[in-house]
């Protein structure tokens, strides 16, 4: 089992920046990939990829904040970043943190975190 545990959301504007972080504890597998996904409130709205980074320091960023955002990784302490920056009310949304043990094939979730952009 993997706990994930998130801080770091909140309420700002248009143009502002919030950092995101994910602490990991519990079965921490060696090779692993950690990151962020979100679900805005709009009906029918899915889970998206935000960024992802594995334990090999390779990254994934969506589209949509490839520019904006920038995910790190300290695998000493298990923890994910996402710093973002020139946020806009689009990226409002609840923020998911993501543990995918790769041997194992599972994603952990955390309980997710909400930011709210306001314009």
């Amino acid at each position: 089992q993997v706990q994930l545990v998130e801080s770091g959301g909140g309420l700002v504007q248009a143009g502002g920046s919030l950092r995101l972080s994910c602490a990991a504890s519990g079965s921490i597998g060696s090779i692993n990939a950690m990151g962020w996904y979100r679900q805005a409130p709009a009906p029918g709205k899915q889970r998206e990829l935000v960024a992802t980074m594995t334990s090999g320091g390779l990254t994934n960023y969506a589209d949509s904040v490839k520019g904006r955002f920038t995910i790190s990784r300290d695998n000493a302490k298990n923890t994910v970043y996402l710093q973002m920056n020139s946020l806009k009310p689009e990226d409002t949304a609840v923020y998911y943190c993501n543990y995918y043990a790769t041997r194992m094939h599972y994603h952990y979730w955390g309980q997710g975190t909400q930011v709210t952009v306001s314009s």
